[in-house]
């Protein structure tokens, strides 16, 4: 999955799509969009074989859009590629020792207790942000679409639009409010609530709303990030 081109280690999308437990065409579009946006080089494509021995494509890239990409798709898993790019580095530095030369060995084991302290440094940075996530996606109560759209920073009818197109909700009828499919009630991500509202002549109608959950709306967030709702 890893290969040295030109004196710079590269990682494989089929090998961040593993890491992150995504699926490869997902994780391509992902590096597509930020390419698109400027925020990373859009990576060169080579085909190899997978476990069937089918052609697949996949993007090389560098440890730096690897960062961005996985900050992208899943920030959890950043850590996870701290220490994947150090067990990489480890090896390939392993492979150039000269370990008849004591003085040489002496300055590796050097640089490497250096750089196991810069990798927990990283780590210990990354894990508050990581439970910050999953804080958000155990907390109770949920919000209304337009309550979510807020919190996202992104306009509540793309929201919707997004929601709707992505198979979140939809309405039975075209006057009817709108209902979470089934799948995501399943997952956590919506749910509905029952509330009363007042009409004009003083009585009183019963309704059901659709809600965004915290864990629903920590996979929205990822989503945004990512550049899947405008």
């Amino acid at each position: 999955m890893t290969s040295i081109t030109s004196n710079q280690m590269t990682m494989s999308s089929l090998e961040i799509a593993d890491l992150v437990g995504s699926r490869h065409d997902k994780v391509k579009q992902s590096i597509e969009r930020l390419a698109a946006r400027e925020v990373i080089q859009l990576p060169p494509l080579g085909d190899v074989k997978n476990h069937l021995g089918q052609a697949v494509s996949e993007y090389r890239i560098c440890k730096r859009d690897s960062y961005v990409i996985v900050a992208q798709l899943s920030p959890e898993f950043t850590a996870k590629l701290v220490d994947r790019w150090q067990e990489l580095e480890d090896k390939q530095a392993v492979q150039a020792i000269d370990f008849n030369d004591p003085s040489k060995l002496r300055g590796y084991l050097l640089q490497a207790t250096e750089e196991i302290e810069k990798r927990d440094q990283k780590i210990l940075y990354l894990e508050p942000k990581a439970e910050a996530l999953d804080l958000l996606a155990t907390a109770k109560g949920s919000l209304c679409i337009t309550d979510a759209a807020k919190d996202l920073q992104v306009q509540p009818k793309n929201l919707f639009a997004f929601l709707q197109r992505s198979k979140w909700i939809y309405r039975r009828t075209s006057n009817s409010h709108w209902v979470a499919y089934q799948d995501k009630l399943h997952q956590g991500l919506m749910e509905h609530k029952t509330t009363t509202v007042s009409r004009s002549d003083g009585t009183e109608k019963i309704t059901k709303q659709v809600r965004v959950t915290p864990k629903g709306l920590t996979k929205l967030a990822r989503l945004v990030s990512s550049g899947d709702v405008a």
